[in-house]
């Protein structure tokens, strides 16, 4: 009986309630994706970054590509790209890092910036419900000579269910896009502290007395021998 009157009471409100429907099927499919896109990548970020480290602190640079080839991460392939690079300067390679990190981040945003509009649209939409429904009351006034209560009490209804759906669909949207908000700013630290610890991991190895050549490890100074 609720379900039916519910129902009945959505298709009153047609006007806003199918686009503001529609609003709030993206909004469930883009949180879904986002969240499967998120899923582990923390983690995943800080135990690459870690094996990564070792490798290249036994100065084991095989394995450490290795490593970055294995795992299928955004940072798996930014560290690909950094140890790639021949006869570059730390701080050319710290510019690259960033440049791969504002990608990296740029992509875990995507999406997110329809959370953001539906949010911040649906309220006007349930406004515009709203307006919409106190016309047609007064409109039924008028066509009636009447002001009675059954007269205006369908649209004053539409009204209402417009606002209230409205409100709805906005309230969802934009609890989401602020929790995914923070956690792309969450996931691109990550990458900030992995990617310096890159850094810090080929700057040891340069500096330490260990014999190798600079190709070993993919940088272009040399170190003492």
């Amino acid at each position: 009986m609720e379900t039916s009157l519910i129902l009945r009471m959505l298709e009153q409100g047609s006007l806003v309630t199918v686009p503001l429907l529609i609003c709030s099927i993206i909004v469930v499919a883009v949180t879904i994706e986002r969240f499967w896109r998120y899923r582990g990548l923390e983690k995943a970020t800080r135990e690459l970054t870690r094996n990564v480290v070792e490798a290249l602190a036994k100065r084991d640079l095989s394995t450490a590509n290795a490593l970055c080839t294995a795992t299928k991460t955004p940072i798996a392939g930014m560290f690909r790209e950094a140890l790639a690079w021949k006869n570059i300067a730390l701080e050319d390679l710290e510019r690259i890092l960033a440049t791969s990190r504002a990608e990296a981040t740029a992509d875990l945003r995507r999406g997110l910036w329809m959370l953001g509009t539906i949010g911040s649209l649906a309220p006007f939409v349930g406004l515009f419900g709203t307006v919409w429904g106190i016309m047609k009351a007064f409109q039924q006034i008028a066509t009636e000579g009447s002001g009675g209560f059954t007269v205006v009490a369908a649209g004053i209804s539409e009204a209402l269910i417009a606002t209230a759906v409205g409100l709805g669909v906005a309230i969802v949207s934009l609890a989401f896009y602020n929790y995914l908000q923070v956690r792309v700013g969450n996931i691109g630290s990550g990458y900030a502290r992995a990617s310096e610890r890159l850094v810090q991991a080929l700057l040891y190895v340069e500096s330490s007395g260990m014999p190798a050549r600079a190709e070993e490890i993919g940088r272009g100074h040399p170190l003492p021998a």
